[in-house]
């Protein structure tokens, strides 16, 4: 008999995303939406990796962390946006276990490197800004290669133990996750095994990834405010501060949508508005925050335009 109860328990391998089933009214509208910030996302963060990677003058540690920033964030917008899209015409929007832990290891790992890749960029402002004569020893390309590659292992093997950890959990219940792409938390209130080992696992790997990369953050745009008001001049201060806090912003709302993510596990409707924001709003803001505020990168693209420019007369006058 319980063998036979241990097969039941083990038969539910497929699962339903409810998504945006409450609003079928709107379901051609939150289509176009979605695939127009899918677009935007793709486009916006992979240009910017390309135009890092082309331009030489961007070779720098600060670019270097910005450019896997935005491969993150592509990364992210590729593990949710295109089964969600999809599902908005589906008749079953069936996705299977195994599905829901690939999609899940690539949203882990996005998220995660990107606390490491704030954090780190917070770091490098504060030596630019507040150590400028000791940058270039401080803040070396070789140190600015060994961070980014930290920061993807650690992200890697944090995503993996939590994966690992989703085959100790067997689903008897219902099979429908009322989310828009396979979280697990909406799978761990599915589980028939008790799931308390996987969540004391999020509180004790994910807590120190936040309060460690939050803290450098926080610290880092401190001393960088307490330099600016200290040594710059009054008209210089303006600029500066506008820069320092549209870059404060971003961070601040990725950081707060974590926070949120990882509350203490009780059943709610704050986890799509909470996950929207983390996994759609912020990869589509982070390239134009980043970016179009920067000299370097505008004079990298008019560059680019100027040359393309240049190379289409070359072309018309040879066939002409």
């Amino acid at each position: 008999m319980s063998g036979m109860a241990k097969e039941n328990r083990s038969l539910t391998t497929e699962f339903i995303l409810k998504g945006f089933t409450d609003h079928p009214d709107l379901k051609a509208l939150l289509f176009v939406g979605f695939f127009a910030i899918y677009l935007i996302t793709m486009v916006g963060n992979l240009g910017l990796v390309v135009l890092i990677f082309m331009e030489r003058r961007l070779h720098t540690p600060m670019y270097i962390f910005l450019g896997n920033l935005a491969l993150m964030d592509s990364c992210c917008s590729c593990a949710i946006t295109p089964k969600m899209l999809e599902n908005f015409f589906s008749e079953d929007r069936m996705i299977s276990l195994y599905e829901c832990m690939a999609q899940f290891y690539f949203l882990c790992l996005a998220e995660t490197a990107d606390c490491f890749l704030l954090a780190a960029m917070a770091y490098d402002r504060y030596v630019a800004i507040c150590r400028p004569l000791q940058y270039h020893t401080m803040m070396s390309k070789k140190l600015c290669i060994h961070m980014t590659i930290g920061s993807f292992i650690a992200s890697n093997l944090h995503s993996m133990i939590h994966v690992v950890l989703l085959l100790r959990l067997t689903f008897c219940r219902s099979n429908q996750i009322d989310h828009f792409f396979c979280d697990i938390l909406p799978l761990y209130r599915l589980s028939c095994t008790d799931p308390f080992i996987n969540e004391l696992m999020i509180y004790i790997f994910s807590m120190p990834i936040q309060v460690f990369t939050i803290a450098t953050v926080f610290i880092s745009y401190l001393c960088i405010l307490f330099t600016i008001f200290r040594t710059k001049p009054k008209e210089g201060r303006g600029k500066a501060f506008s820069t320092c806090a549209s870059h404060f912003l971003s961070v601040s709302i990725f950081y707060i949508c974590l926070l949120m993510y990882i509350r203490p596990f009780e059943e709610g409707d704050k986890d799509i508005p909470v996950a929207i924001f983390y996994t759609i709003v912020i990869p589509l803001l982070n390239p134009f925050i980043y970016s179009l505020r920067n000299k370097e990168v505008i004079n990298a693209l008019k560059k680019i335009r100027r040359n393309y420019n240049i190379l289409k007369q070359t072309l018309s006058s040879t066939t002409n």
